[in-house]
């Protein structure tokens, strides 16, 4: 095996590749889900105002 051969990965290169692997496997909401949660929101808000 030559010198090469061998890559060298800091801990925090392996740390950054898994973080970046984890962020691409995670689901993508919608905008219209984005939507729901605005208006739950504002439900809540308008809610405590009484």
């Amino acid at each position: 095996m030559n010198n090469e051969d061998v890559i060298i990965e800091t801990k925090q290169e392996r740390r950054e590749r898994k973080l970046q692997k984890k962020k691409e496997q995670m689901q993508k909401h919608g905008k219209s889900t984005a939507r729901i949660y605005i208006d739950a929101l504002f439900k809540r808000l308008k809610h405590k105002k009484k």
